[in-house]
């Protein structure tokens, strides 16, 4: 027989290093889990060095039996979210989990009964911590290891979840480009694509493509930060980035992102558009394989070897990016996309991935099926009510 089932917080350091240390426990022998660098974590969960804590609340849960942890959950109020979009919403989170549907639903109520008593009507998730960080549940697509920045999980966890009476809120789609036989000049692209674009080059004047200027990065940043905020703004779940967290995404990204493939656009040398593709470092994390007992040290010196002397990172996801409003629908999304994987095939990226998108946003989801792009893995965000 199990042993009883008590469900604690987890708020020192150490309780938060067992909590991070358990995902290894959920994920013995997956073939396609991407383990993380166990030193991100931590300072991920740590509410004095990572700057979503800075407008947000987070209580962290572990759900025991016998002293032993069998899943996990975080509690998250947004005040951002809740701020921009005027509603009442809390958050789950980091939901890991054993084959145990009792631990699953009692780290689900006691996410809902924080959010609850900090006045939410509405528990929505899974989000690690916002749409600008990792989000949505893996509900179709268990056929490879996750794209860089995106979830993964065992299939289990939607009936956990659907079965605690969540619904689903939201889907996020994923979609992969065949680029292997795509030329540098864009041949092999759908011919109907480059007419058009060729069209819309002609029709709008002043538009030029440049790519970021690495020796003034932080400024680059903050103009990126400028149309990424604005080219967002009435997205479903969209959180403006801060200040801070800004500082934090330059100091993440700037080791991994490939120069040339993040694009501005620019009319009359004011940015109107940006793309920031992000390498699958995945691919070379994924056979670095972190684990508690190894030094992050050896594994990060592991994953550097994988990826720039094995080279074995051959995909670029679409991460970010965006047109101001008055310049949506003028075909430049398509130019845009064109001129980064043209770079890619150049760096020798064999595939690229659109992600995610939204599945209400029909444009993106049209110009990601015009470049090849099949739809192959889906993530979800479900909603409960939490009162009444």
């Amino acid at each position: 027989m199990p042993g009883k089932l008590v469900i604690k917080p987890a708020e020192t350091a150490a309780e938060r290093k067992a909590y991070i240390h358990f995902m290894w426990e959920v994920y013995k022998g997956d073939p396609y889990w991407v383990p993380p660098l166990i030193s991100e974590r931590i300072e991920f969960l740590d509410p004095e060095k990572h700057p979503f804590h800075q407008h947000a609340k987070v209580r962290y849960f572990t759900a025991q039996r016998d002293g032993k942890i069998v899943g996990t959950i975080a509690g998250i109020i947004n005040y951002n979210h809740n701020a921009y979009w005027d509603d009442k919403v809390g958050f789950f989170g980091l939901f890991e989990v054993l084959k145990d549907e009792e631990a699953a639903h009692a780290l689900l109520a006691a996410a809902a009964d924080f959010v609850r008593s900090e006045g939410m009507d509405t528990l929505r998730g899974p989000m690690n911590f916002s749409t600008n960080e990792e989000c949505g549940l893996l509900v179709d697509g268990w056929n490879g290891t996750p794209v860089a920045m995106l979830t993964y999980n065992p299939p289990y966890y939607a009936d956990f979840i659907e079965s605690a009476g969540f619904v689903k809120a939201h889907d996020l789609y994923a979609y992969l480009t065949d680029l292997s036989h795509v030329k540098p000049d864009g041949t092999g692209f759908n011919p109907k694509v480059l007419r058009v674009a060729e069209k819309v080059r002609k029709r709008l004047e002043g538009i030029t493509f440049r790519p970021i200027n690495m020796r003034d990065f932080n400024n680059e940043a903050r103009l990126f930060k400028e149309v990424y905020n604005q080219a967002w703004s009435k997205n479903w779940g969209f959180v403006p980035l801060t200040e801070a967290e800004l500082a934090h995404e330059i100091k993440a990204l700037k080791p991994i992102i490939d120069p040339p493939t993040v694009v501005f656009v620019e009319k009359d040398g004011k940015a109107i558009g940006a793309s920031l593709p992000l390498p699958d470092v995945n691919q070379a994390l994924h056979r670095a394989y972190p684990r508690p007992g190894v030094p992050d040290w050896w594994s990060l010196a592991k994953m550097m070897y994988w990826w720039k002397v094995r080279k074995c990172v051959t995909t670029l996801r679409a991460f970010a990016g965006g047109f101001l409003e008055e310049y949506r629908g003028s075909g430049l999304v398509a130019i845009l996309a064109l001129e980064d994987l043209r770079v890619a095939v150049q760096r020798g990226y064999t595939h690229a991935e659109f992600s995610w998108v939204l599945e209400s946003n029909i444009p993106m989801r049209q110009t990601a099926a015009n470049f090849m792009g099949q739809q192959y893995r889906t993530y979800r965000i479900y909603d409960k009510p939490v009162v009444g």
